[in-house]
């Protein structure tokens, strides 16, 4: 029997003639996607707002919606405070609602709890899973004085 007849590898097909390509660009392919993630493109941030006595900017992470988190509907944001102010919070919260939420009811939870360094804090906000109009994207902030503030965006 000659080896030729039975080799897969001896005919010539399109995987053949094609698998110099295909491992090129599967070379290649992680590069690009390198590159996109090292050139995010984020939503435009909220109006920068005075909470009490901290500056804050907050901006989402993406445009799209909510997502299921531990079972809870959320949307990532990002904050970014006023230089010295990370340390002078205790503890916030960021939640979208119609009104303003209980602050000892989410300090009771885990769920929309500030957290990061002091360049910028991240949270997974609290968000019905489809805004039905006339909610607001509310921050609620506890220094180590026992002081609360609070303020609400427009969504």
């Amino acid at each position: 029997m000659s080896r030729r007849s039975h080799s897969f590898w001896q005919k010539s097909t399109f995987w053949q003639k094609n698998k110099f390509k295909f491992s090129g660009l599967v070379l290649i392919l992680p590069f690009w996607f390198l590159y996109q993630s090292m050139n995010p493109v984020f939503p435009p941030a909220l109006p920068k707002a005075t909470v009490g006595p901290f500056e804050v900017t907050v901006s989402p992470l993406t445009e799209d919606g909510a997502y299921l988190h531990h079972g809870e509907w959320v949307k990532d944001y990002y904050l970014q405070l006023c230089v010295g102010c990370v340390e002078k919070i205790r503890q916030g919260f960021l939640v979208v609602s119609k009104q303003a939420p209980d602050f000892q009811q989410l300090s009771q939870g885990h769920s929309s709890v500030l957290h990061g360094t002091v360049h910028g804090l991240h949270v997974h906000a609290s968000t019905p899973e489809k805004l039905q109009g006339g909610e607001k994207l509310w921050l609620l902030l506890e220094d180590w004085q026992g002081k609360r503030y609070q303020h609400g965006w427009d969504l």
